[in-house]
């Protein structure tokens, strides 16, 4: 789990330097990563499906990102692009492409049918986070300004 955490971390880390984020924001950006690969790893070892553990994961680097953002005065993207990064199932496309060359197209149907789904569960997460922390800050911004 822990190493799963660390390896996420480090992807992200990788990642942000490649997409030329600066300073506190790269090691934030990487922390958010590890935090998304670590509660995924957790997840998958209380026996939770993969898709489902995908979507936990993604709602925990979600909300560490929406509040680092909100801390430092950033965009969101700057640490969401760099956090999901490790978690895309980029290893079910290319399985899906290996069925397809060895011609096994059922296969490689099912395979392309749950890596949709496992995306789908990361952008599910995302976007929910993206909403309640949306309307959470609205709520607030009306109060202060009605009173």
């Amino acid at each position: 789990m822990l190493m799963s955490g660390f390896s996420a971390f480090l992807a992200s880390l990788g990642f942000g330097v490649i997409f030329n984020v600066k300073g506190r924001h790269l090691l934030v950006a990487a922390l958010c990563g590890g935090i998304g690969g670590f509660t995924y790893a957790l997840a998958l070892t209380f026996n939770i499906s993969e898709t489902i553990s995908l979507m936990i994961g993604s709602i925990c680097l979600s909300l560490a990102s929406e509040l680092a953002a909100r801390r430092m005065k950033s965009p969101v993207t700057t640490f969401l692009v760099c956090a999901l990064i490790p978690l895309v199932p980029g290893g079910g496309m290319y399985n899906t492409m290996i069925e397809m060359v060895k011609g096994d197209v059922y296969q490689a149907l099912v395979t392309c049918a749950q890596t949709i789904i496992d995306a789908g569960s990361i952008a599910i997460g995302c976007t929910l986070v993206a909403s309640l922390m949306r309307l959470v800050f609205k709520a607030k911004v009306r109060k202060e300004t009605w009173l």
